[in-house]
């Protein structure tokens, strides 16, 4: 389903972005590889063949319209848009500058809210396509040392759960990934209590899944329409469980509630009142 297919992910540097920049690439499609370190850009545009590299900063926001524009023009359309650069966390609480805070959601949620709201419009003008959002475990759960990164991942869920109720009857499908641990840079890149970076990595991550099977199973996920996919295994596969044990007749409520006319419904109700 993806030969020929115009695809965009940011974070595409390493780790998660990577693996599905490459098994992508191998289906066929054509690639738009954002993230902040060219040069590490360049070297999985390597393994990619055809490939736009359009870097930028995550929070950013004023530059995503424009270069939704370019991705949107090179490649012809864009048939799906991977939500994936992050940062995380590895702090208390009561220890954490509020700026860790701030920078945390900016970098990861509203900088995929903001991408996500400069494709839409035309992803549904063209009559559809997918976006995919990396969220993770902790965005299921309040999982200790991550407040800002939970915060901001269960905000990705929210949001994008949102989306699919809203678009699903526009042929736009909504895909969203929780990851447990990976075998990536997540943790050494992550922020410390004064928004420092930690530098090194926990053991669970080091002994996490590998990149390449975890980008596998989501796009299976992708093909086979799942729309909410776990990528985890053991305790962490038992948590999303706990978490969120039935969410598909949520999801086919949601959208149900759209098809009837709810949008329609309220703008009248809202315009009665106004008169």
């Amino acid at each position: 389903m993806f030969e020929g297919q115009g695809w965009w992910i940011t974070g595409a540097s390493s780790g998660i972005g990577e693996a599905l920049a490459v098994a992508l690439a191998a289906k066929g499609a054509r690639l738009v590889l954002s993230g902040r370190n060219v040069a590490a850009l360049e070297a999985v545009a390597s393994k990619c063949g055809e490939c736009l590299i359009l870097p930028f900063e995550a929070a950013d926001f004023a530059a995503l319209p424009n270069l939704a524009e370019q991705a949107w023009a090179w490649a012809g359309r864009i048939d799906g848009l991977v939500n994936n650069a992050g940062i995380s966390q590895r702090s208390l609480a009561v220890d954490t500058d509020f700026e860790v805070y701030r920078r945390m959601i900016d970098v990861d949620l509203l900088g995929p809210i903001a991408l996500t709201q400069a494709v839409l419009p035309r992803m549904v003008e063209a009559g559809g396509g997918r976006v995919v959002a990396i969220s993770s475990v902790a965005g299921m759960a309040g999982v200790p040392l991550r407040t800002a990164y939970c915060a901001a991942k269960h905000g990705l869920i929210g949001y994008h759960d949102a989306v699919r109720a809203e678009t699903a009857h526009l042929g736009i499908h909504v895909h969203v990934v929780c990851p447990g641990s990976i075998r990536t840079g997540v943790s050494r890149n992550a922020l410390n209590a004064d928004g420092s970076t930690r530098g090194v990595s926990d053991a669970a991550i080091d002994n996490g899944m590998d990149p390449d099977e975890a980008a596998r199973r989501i796009l299976d996920g992708i093909e086979t329409g799942t729309r909410e996919i776990i990528i985890a295994e053991g305790a962490e596969a038992d948590l999303a469980s706990l978490a969120r044990p039935n969410v598909e007749p949520i999801f086919d409520r949601m959208a149900g509630l759209m098809q009837a006319g709810y949008a329609r419904q309220m703008a009248a109700e809202a315009q009665s009142k106004e008169g």
